[in-house]
């Protein structure tokens, strides 16, 4: 069997981990995100940055009162890049 390469996109724990969960949620916030992975701010806005311009997620700046808030959610590329990621794994584990 040849082995497909995984999507260098998702290829990366933080960026799988924010898909996988948008996966799951219709939305998240950005500080979700950020407690839920674990991560510091400045790595999941770079993170959030390249699943953007990959067209994975769609990320909407808004206010909650005085403050800002930043919405992130999975488009339909993402969803289709994720199945495809999954996938490829479950080739790899010849599930």
């Amino acid at each position: 069997m040849k082995y497909k390469d995984l999507d260098p996109v998702l290829n990366t724990p933080v960026r799988l981990a924010v898909v996988s969960i948008l996966v799951k949620m219709r939305q998240a916030d950005f500080g979700y995100l950020q407690e839920t992975t674990g991560t510091t701010q400045g790595n999941l806005s770079h993170q959030l940055k390249k699943l953007h311009e990959a067209g994975y997620i769609e990320i909407v700046k808004t206010q909650k009162g005085n403050y800002p808030q930043t919405i992130c959610r999975l488009t339909k590329t993402g969803h289709t890049a994720f199945e495809r990621y999954v996938d490829t794994i479950k080739d790899y584990l010849h599930l």
